[in-house]
């Protein structure tokens, strides 16, 4: 009784008994700051829309108009990003040369189409013209004999098969 007076009965009964279950558990654990992840009971299931602690957003800092990249000077900026314009130049370039050769292989088999149906009208056979789709389908075939050639039919078909799936993933409703 005289612990009781001096300590007082609310801590009295909590030294005793201790505190019930639910009243430990009804309390929210807190963080020591607000940027931390929350803690969670890894007993609790959890749940399936989780809350998200807000970040705080990158502010995006664009040079020209930011007073701590220094001022603007038109002749040490040409100087320095003066690599830029050859690498332009030489991309440029480059795509051209692809470009032509691209087309002279297009020339290539249109030609080579056309002597083969001069041979074929020469032999007493009709003259045959193929629409675009046809055209496709023929291309089509002989980068599937080339590549089964070269062995490596099933590697571009599986990233074929890849790719595809993403496209489809990607046009699902989220």
């Amino acid at each position: 009784m005289r612990l009781q007076n001096k300590v007082g009965t609310k801590a009295l009964k909590k030294i005793a008994y201790g505190t019930t279950k639910n009243k430990q558990t009804a309390e929210p654990m807190k963080r020591l700051s607000k940027h931390r992840p929350e803690e969670m009971s890894a007993k609790k299931p959890v749940p399936f829309l989780r809350k998200v602690v807000p970040t705080k957003k990158m502010v995006s800092r664009d040079p020209r108009f930011d007073d701590l990249s220094g001022e603007f000077r038109p002749d040490v900026f040409k100087q320095t990003y003066n690599f830029i314009g050859e690498i332009r130049e030489k991309e440029a370039e480059k795509n051209q040369d692809s470009a032509r050769q691209r087309l002279e292989q297009q020339r290539e088999k249109a030609l080579q189409f056309k002597r083969q149906q001069r041979e074929l009208v020469g032999q007493g056979h009709r003259p045959f013209y193929l629409k675009k789709s046809d055209k496709k389908k023929l291309e089509l075939a002989n980068k599937y004999t080339e590549l089964k050639k070269s062995g490596k039919l099933e590697n571009f078909l599986s990233k074929k098969r890849k790719r595809n799936a993403n496209k489809d993933r990607r046009k699902l409703p989220c």
